[in-house]
């Protein structure tokens, strides 16, 4: 029988590509399947954050990405009486990245970028085939394919990692539980062009009833639309009579008058789709040698645009972790700190998609009106404090998100007094610093005059190439003489002042013997 692979990938969504991605960076043996005969054509996820942007910079693919999408800053919120709030929201905050915005982008798109970035890498994605059936055993699990209708393939790999969406193969076959429930309300979405509507800024028209909000788009169509249905519309057939009739209600009532009816017409629908929303997350995002990432792992609303992020970067801290393992450069216990770091990055999202959601949806007359009178009055003034508004980016930008408490971080001694902590992303302060180190395997950071350097042995950190040493100067993270590693996936694993580099030593030793 062959030899196993290394790892089974099962979906090839946007989650499922990152992660292909990341093993062919480190040259792991691995396939990737989906059961679906084509990647997804409509746009479904439709923004891509600037936390997600860098970490997709090291595969090279971020310039087309930026490229093919929309860079919007501004919102422009539709409010009773025909009041028009303009609210930068993504202008502060951001000093430290190179990507200081969301890009509005289809998932087709992202797909489109990240699947031939695999095909020039000499990467497959097995199209039209099922997995059937897994089972675990000691070193292995064996897993039982179909291709079509007759031909079937068993395949034993060491690892197996479900990309595979909600309604997860992966997930029922390892029996992890996924709780949550579903949100009542239908919501209607349509890529389509809009006549009467400010170009270069997002849209959201607070009534009532509900939430109506367009989003830039470039491709497939220069809007994406998001509606929820009224409760006393008819459950019919999405056509564009019925999106027309919802923006024509929704806008009349958040908007002038102007904006209603003729103000904003609707045509040239790309695709157009209704859908309920669940808040579900898995119970463990790892089984023995079976993980779970994506939406595999928790689904919830669009709300603050997290759900594609959160997958992919389920992927790149999971990625790196199997090709180190797998190459025998790690200890498999390396794995088990994808959960315990990822998990609760998942219960954030799932917490704070929720809550947005329930604000904007609920038909509590008090939130009601706070939706439609309360917050237009004191939103302008929020905004006016830069430091909240700055914590609002880097949260919904996902720069905010750290792994502190993980066992993979380290504070040493003499700690640097600021700049970032051990778990933290590494900024890209100065610019440049994060495309030094976007390279596949661990980065030293060296900081302070060179000749403070000189006398340490740095041979101790040649570990079969997958330690980088660098020497910055004072071009540093941290004031005066400080060093740091940075892990593959762009955090701090460890940090110390001075130049006694026997506790980074210590940590290589224990995480890349």
């Amino acid at each position: 029988m062959a030899e196993p692979l290394d790892v089974l990938v099962v979906g090839a969504g946007p989650t499922g590509l990152a992660l292909a991605a990341q093993l062919r960076a480190y040259g792991t043996r691995f396939r990737i399947i989906d059961r679906s005969l084509d990647r997804a054509r409509e746009s479904r996820a439709l923004a891509i954050q600037p936390r997600t942007l860098e970490a997709l910079a090291g595969f090279g693919v971020t310039d087309e990405l930026v490229a093919r999408g929309n860079r919007a800053v501004q919102v422009r919120m539709h409010v009773p009486g025909g009041r028009v709030l303009r609210l930068p929201l993504f202008d502060i905050g951001c000093a430290d990245t190179p990507y200081p915005y969301p890009l509005f982008l289809s998932q087709a798109e992202t797909e489109a970028v990240l699947g031939a970035h695999l095909a020039e890498r000499g990467v497959a994605i097995e199209r039209g085939t099922v997995l059937r059936d897994l089972s675990p055993q000691d070193t292995y699990v064996t897993c039982r394919l179909s291709h079509g209708d007759e031909e079937r393939e068993e395949v034993r790999a060491r690892f197996v990692v479900g990309c595979d969406g909600a309604h997860s193969t992966v997930r029922g076959l390892a029996g992890i539980g996924f709780v949550g429930s579903a949100y009542p309300q239908t919501f209607l979405l349509a890529d389509l062009e809009v006549d009467g509507l400010e170009r270069g800024a997002a849209h959201a028209y607070l009534s009532e009833a509900g939430m109506l909000l367009f989003f830039p788009l470039e491709s497939p169509a220069t809007w994406r639309m998001l509606a929820m249905r009224p409760p006393d519309a008819p459950d019919e057939e999405v056509s564009l009579g019925q999106l027309q009739a919802i923006t024509d209600r929704y806008a009349g009532a958040a908007g002038s008058a102007a904006e209603a009816g003729e103000g904003l017409r609707l045509r040239d629908a790309v695709w157009m789709t209704e859908f309920r929303l669940q808040n579900r997350g898995a119970a463990h995002y790892r089984a023995g040698r079976v993980f779970l990432a994506g939406d595999a792992a928790h689904i919830h609303s669009p709300a603050g645009a997290q759900g594609m992020n959160t997958g992919i970067q389920d992927a790149l801290n999971l990625g790196w972790k199997l090709a180190l393992t797998c190459r025998g450069a790690a200890p498999e216990a390396l794995l088990d700190t994808y959960e315990s770091e990822r998990a609760p990055v998942g219960r954030n999202v799932l917490r704070f998609t929720d809550r947005a959601f329930t604000i904007a949806t609920s038909r509590n007359p008090f939130i009601r009106r706070a939706r439609t009178q309360l917050a237009p009055r004191l939103m302008p003034l929020a905004l006016r404090f830069t430091t909240l508004r700055g914590r609002a980016f880097r949260t919904l930008s996902e720069l905010a998100i750290h792994y502190r408490r993980s066992p993979l971080t380290e504070e040493g001694n003499r700690r640097p007094r600021g700049g970032p902590r051990a778990g933290d992303r590494l900024p890209d302060t100065p610019a440049g610093l994060q495309a030094l180190t976007a390279g596949p395997g661990y980065h030293v950071l060296l900081c302070g005059p060179r000749d403070a350097w000189e006398s340490e042995d740095l041979t101790a950190f040649d570990r079969s190439g997958l330690v980088t040493v660098h020497h910055l100067g004072d071009q540093s993270p941290w004031p005066g003489t400080a060093h740091g590693l940075v892990r593959p996936d762009g955090y701090l694993a460890y940090r110390a002042g001075g130049t006694d580099l026997s506790g980074l030593r210590h940590h290589l030793d224990r995480w890349l013997p």
